[in-house]
């Protein structure tokens, strides 16, 4: 009957330099069943260092065509919103009754609305107050709610039931009838009372979901470790929970900046948000509208635009949902 296989006799038995060969065989072995990175090396970044999150998630999204796609057009609205004399050599506010409703010329190839203003020229200037007021109620409402949620997830307690609470209120307030409320009685021709009212009813779902977040990230093994040590409580946050938890306030910030340009058009259509002589989407959609059968040209592309807009952003929040969410891999 055969005796079972030994590999420490096996060795023994064969000698200094069958010993060597055996090694080699086994590490070769290892070295053709371990996966290998691209071009040879390991897994992991330069010289075999494992990649990070953030490493991962940009190395994953340089792939992804619906991050390029959304990527490109949301650098061309920032480019032409800071300086959109590159596209548009007109004013937006010069207007001639003579050329109202009229189609598409040589140098107007969007035509005129029903004032006789250029529809092209307003709509490229237009996309400077949309995409400025969606960047800043983005900004506002992510700081605040990332501020007063992870305070709220990380000491809990009382200061975490009196937010709950106070979040529960203002989750029942409907945004639109409260924009109507609210903005009604604003008689500023400024964009700031509408950043205002976004940030003021925005804030509560970022910090649900920067509670949530800080409470996972409290949990884990090294923040433990760490408070152990002595660790102060603005160390902890700053240093070991947020740079783990900001994923997914990321993730939500980025998809509600759609949302946030579509709702300002909203309450610029509704007539309680921008008002003339600001150019926006919103204000020019609502001064086509009642001519929609004449000069549906007018309607059309600031309408356009504010859909392509809308939808670019929320196609990177999903690539950047996406690339950041482990589960997905």
């Amino acid at each position: 009957m055969p005796e079972p296989y030994e590999p420490e006799r096996a060795i023994a038995g064969t000698g200094m330099g069958g010993a060597m060969d055996l090694a080699a065989s086994e590490a070769e072995t290892l070295e053709r069943q371990s996966p290998a990175a691209p071009g040879g090396r390991p897994p992991g970044g330069p010289e075999g260092k494992p990649r990070s999150l953030w490493s991962d998630a940009w190395r994953d999204l340089r792939r992804n065509p619906v991050f390029i796609v959304s990527g490109l057009l949301i650098v061309f609205l920032v480019v032409i919103s800071l300086w959109p004399s590159l596209i548009a050599s007109g004013n937006p506010l010069k207007c001639e009754l003579a050329k109202a409703q009229e189609g598409s010329r040589p140098g107007h190839p969007f035509g005129y609305d029903g004032q006789g203003c250029d529809v092209y020229t307003r709509t490229v200037y237009g996309a400077r107050t949309s995409v400025t007021v969606g960047v800043l109620a983005t900004l506002g409402v992510a700081v605040l709610g990332s501020v007063l949620g992870g305070l709220a997830g990380f000491f809990g307690g009382v200061w975490d039931a009196i937010l709950s609470r106070i979040t529960d209120v203002f989750f029942a307030i409907p945004v639109v009838l409260g924009g109507l409320v609210l903005l009604s009685v604003v008689t500023s021709n400024t964009a700031w009372p509408v950043i205002g009212f976004m940030v003021l009813l925005g804030w509560p779902q970022i910090s649900r979901i920067a509670r949530g977040a800080v409470i996972t990230a409290k949990q884990n093994d090294y923040v433990q470790a760490a408070r152990a040590l002595g660790a102060s409580h603005s160390r902890l946050l700053l240093r070991h929970i947020t740079p783990n938890a900001v994923a997914p306030v990321i993730v939500v910030a980025t998809i509600a900046l759609g949302t946030y340009i579509a709702l300002e058009a909203t309450l610029s259509y509704l007539g309680v948000g921008l008002k003339p002589p600001t150019v926006s989407w919103g204000i020019d959609i609502s001064a086509a509208s009642p001519y929609i059968r004449n000069a549906p040209h007018a309607l059309l592309w600031p309408s356009g635009a504010l859909a392509v807009t809308v939808l670019a952003f929320i196609m990177l929040g999903d690539a950047v949902r996406d690339a950041l969410d482990p589960k997905l891999r």
